[in-house]
């Protein structure tokens, strides 16, 4: 059963013309005609809140029109249930009607103790009316009518039965969301739009929202501020309006704020809230402006409310504008008050775009399984600590932890950085084995394929290196040179010279390699060491850890270039960032470096963002964009969702040629979804240049048609 609302007709009429003043409403809206009060009129806004809160008796009431100054007499019907039914609260708000309507009539002096008239069948329309039956009410009505020829209900029921019924067909229209009919309800029963029916205001102003017309919905929302009193309705009001308006048409709704008891706005919490989702949208579109004050009220916010979530607002709203340093200031405060998941994520991305990935891999490690994202940081601050030139020493512990969880998540980024550690190391055999995993792993990844050739020709298999070399001709430049004499190979054989290091712990090429003891390194100083070798270890100008800020446009470029060379991705995008200062050809380097910084660092979404930051030839630009939707189809790919990588695969394609590779994964995503045909045309077409994998893509349709045959 829906409650009735008791709506004083005649100061209803007073709110319907504000209203329709306000433009509300069309030029069809059917409003009644009445003088309208002067705008900002304190005697009209008390008029009306007599009714919705029951003022004093001493409001100045709307004109009535001729119909009801012709007729005198005063139907005091529901007066008189309503004090037989002891109903104060109703009570009041009829005789506030009646003054409304009927200035020169004065209420008995004991309403309460009015007598009946003895109207029992009327008296039952009433009780069936304010208990919300109204179709019942419409039944009496006409059952009465038939057994006494000539009755007539009193006007006073009729009005007020189709008051209830307009709001009871406006409430469905708008839990249906039908909202151009809640609009048309509005505005041909503008009696319903009172303060003493708020739910109804929201109800029209939402409608309004939806329908692209924000400037009304404002309006709807400014006059129940505006003119309704009740703190909670003043606060939810500006609570519904929160999704629907823009922050200008906000600002003009929080603008009507009034000081409660304490001094406080009473609106604080909610300004608040308003903060905290401009900087949630800010986490959302890196290019989103924030309002300085807007930070400053969720810094507030985070330091005297102490909430975690409000340090993490901020942490993630500095990591995403590349301030790292800030980011860690908050993330570090969210996770000194709660140990979680999110605020150890955020802190361990702050730390690796500062050069900290030990401190990150420490701090996440013991998060790593929570879930995708965390893992994908915890293996950047892995890849990015195994980067770091010379080879940090690591003790056994953090590095047979790190092997583990590469090897578990089949990630062919640490895969690869293990393998450069091991070659730093001079552990060739080990190195050469990573490199293996990390192109089992991922078939196009030219980085570990060059390693692979690398160490295989440092360990003397010619062959092996060989193989590499012809199976990426054409698509590599420096993987043919590799057995070249120059200055970046020139160190390898049993002559080569090594620097001192410090005694390391053996890599191990799987986790269940058990061995566990240290490898003795070659002790000579540097002045034994071939003339090569020294000059490839002076080429590395990016070696040593300075902070990029300091350098020029131009010089960052440079040491971003230096850093990718060096495998140290993250370092080289902090080092692009500044590089992005300068204009020209040299910011739309910058942008390309970062955007495949972050792509190696496999942070694909950061990546798109920093391919934005410039303009891009032609080339780059695919270059770029052919990159992001492999990284896109690999992650769809990982989670499991196939359409997508489809999807992602059939955009690419669109661009740029499809590698074998890529053929592979594409095979593999129809075999997921049973499409067998599909899987098996795509396998045999890549089978034909001779891939391994693609062969055994097509043994694997064979396998799981004939399962679902038997």
């Amino acid at each position: 059963m829906k409650p009735v609302v008791f709506i004083a007709a005649g100061v209803a009429l007073l709110g319907a013309v504000v209203l329709r003043d306000a433009g509300y409403f069309g030029g069809g809206a059917s409003i009644p005609d009445t003088d309208r009060p002067a705008t900002g009129n304190a005697q009209s806004e008390a008029g009306y809140s007599s009714v919705a809160q029951q003022a004093p008796a001493t409001t100045a009431p709307a004109k009535p029109n001729s119909a009801r100054a012709a007729s005198p007499k005063v139907d005091e019907t529901a007066l008189r249930y309503f004090a037989s039914k002891g109903d104060t609260k109703r009570l009041e708000a009829e005789i506030a009607r009646l003054r409304a309507l009927y200035p020169q009539w004065t209420p008995p002096e004991n309403p309460l103790a009015v007598q009946e008239v003895g109207d029992l069948q009327l008296d039952q329309m009433w009780k069936l009316y304010s208990e919300g039956k109204l179709a019942e009410v419409r039944k009496a009505i006409a059952d009465r009518q038939t057994a006494q020829a000539g009755w007539q209900p009193p006007a006073d029921l009729l009005d007020r039965l189709a008051v209830a019924e307009a709001r009871e067909q406006l409430i469905n229209a708008s839990n249906l969301k039908q909202y151009e009919a809640v609009i048309r309800i509005g505005s041909t029963s503008s009696s319903l739009l009172t303060c003493g029916d708020v739910d109804v205001l929201w109800r029209v102003a939402e409608a309004f929202a939806h329908t692209q017309r924000e400037d009304r919905a404002r309006d709807a929302y400014l006059y129940v501020l505006n003119n309704c009193k009740k703190p909670e309705e003043r606060i939810a009001t500006v609570q519904k309006a929160l999704p629907l308006l823009s922050r200008p048409n906000l600002e003009q709704l929080l603008a009507t704020e009034q000081k409660t008891a304490d001094g406080k706005g009473e609106f604080s919490a909610i300004r608040g809230d308003i903060a905290r989702q401009s900087l949630a949208d800010a986490d959302a579109d890196p290019k989103l402006v924030v309002a300085p004050a807007d930070i400053a009220t969720v810094k507030a916010l985070a330091t005297e409310g102490g909430l975690p979530s409000d340090a993490l607002l901020l942490g993630w709203y500095y990591v995403r504008r590349d301030n790292p340093k800030d980011a860690e200031e908050w993330f570090r405060k969210a996770h000194d008050k709660e140990d979680t998941a999110g605020a150890s994520q955020g802190l361990a991305l702050a730390l690796i775009n500062q050069n900290r990935p030990a401190e990150a891999e420490q701090i996440l490690f013991s998060w790593r399984d929570t879930n995708e994202d965390v893992r994908r940081v915890y293996l950047a601050a892995v890849a990015n600590l195994l980067a770091v030139t010379p080879p940090p020493p690591l003790s056994t512990e953090v590095l047979q932890r790190m092997v583990q969880e590469v090897y578990a998540a089949k990630d062919a980024a640490s895969a690869q950085q293990l393998g450069w550690y091991a070659d730093g190391l001079d552990q060739w055999q080990t190195a050469a084995q990573w490199f293996k995993l990390a192109l089992d792993w991922k078939p196009d990844d030219e980085p570990s394929a060059y390693g692979l050739a690398l160490t295989r020709w440092k360990i003397g298999d010619k062959a092996g290196a060989r193989e590499i070399q012809a199976a990426w001709a054409g698509r590599s430049e420096r993987i043919p040179t590799v057995g070249e004499r120059s200055i970046e190979t020139a160190a390898v054989g049993k002559d080569a010279g090594t620097e001192p290091r410090a005694r390391q712990p053996v890599i191990q090429s799987r986790p269940e390699d058990q061995a566990r003891t240290y490898q003795p390194r070659s002790n000579r100083n540097d002045a034994q060491a071939s003339p090569r070798a020294r000059a490839k270890r002076q080429n590395r100008g990016c070696s040593s850890t300075i902070d990029p800020a300091s350098l020029a446009p131009v010089a960052a470029l440079t040491r971003g270039w230096c850093l990718m060379e060096a495998n140290r991705p993250v370092e080289a995008a902090a080092a692009f960032e500044i590089a992005l200062g300068g204009s020209g050809k040299t910011r739309s380097d910058a942008a390309y470096g970062q955007s495949l910084a972050y792509l190696r660092a496999g942070l694909s979404d950061m990546a798109a963002v920093a391919a934005s930051k410039a303009p891009l030839d032609a080339d780059r630009r695919v270059q770029v964009q052919t990159a992001l939707l492999e990284a896109q189809a690999t992650t769809a790919f990982d989670q499991g969702r196939y359409v997508e990588v489809l999807m992602a695969l059939d955009e690419r394609s669109r661009i740029a040629p499809e590698r074998t590779g890529l053929m592979v994964l594409r095979g593999y995503a129809y075999l997921k979804l049973r499409r067998f045909g599909d899987a098996e045309q795509v396998f045999r077409a890549a089978a034909g240049t001779g891939n391994r994998d693609a062969l055994k893509g097509l043994n694997d349709v064979r396998v799981t048609r004939d399962a679902k045959i038997q």
